[in-house]
């Protein structure tokens, strides 16, 4: 499968109920996860506040002419899933925006 265009995607959710331990694990990994962490790779990167209250994941996409943004969104909060059952807790509430990186123009100074 070729490439033709490369999505960013921006994946904000919540943490499902949490218990003491998935808390104080979640806690404990914080500085690692913290907000100026956060970066659009390819593996995608989980970041979130001490509160717990939720999180953001950011992740880029690979995509072809035929993938519609709905897979590509959907490919995304999977992956969000996953990142955040890897750190010991589960999610709700996923919401994703894209942003198509070949259709970003680049404005130019003193042109």
């Amino acid at each position: 499968m070729s490439s033709d265009t490369t999505y960013q995607v921006l994946t904000r959710g919540k943490f499902a109920p949490l218990d003491e331990e998935q808390r104080a694990s979640l806690l404990a990994q914080a500085d690692e996860h913290g907000v100026l962490s956060a970066r659009f790779t390819d593996v995608g990167t989980v970041a979130y506040e001490r509160g717990l209250h939720g999180f953001t994941f950011r992740v880029l996409i690979p995509a072809t002419d035929d993938d519609t943004e709905e897979l590509v969104l959907a490919q995304a909060e999977e992956l969000a899933t996953t990142a955040v059952r890897k750190l010991g807790a589960d999610c709700v509430e996923l919401k994703s925006v894209s942003t198509d990186l070949a259709s970003i123009k680049i404005k130019r100074k003193g042109r």
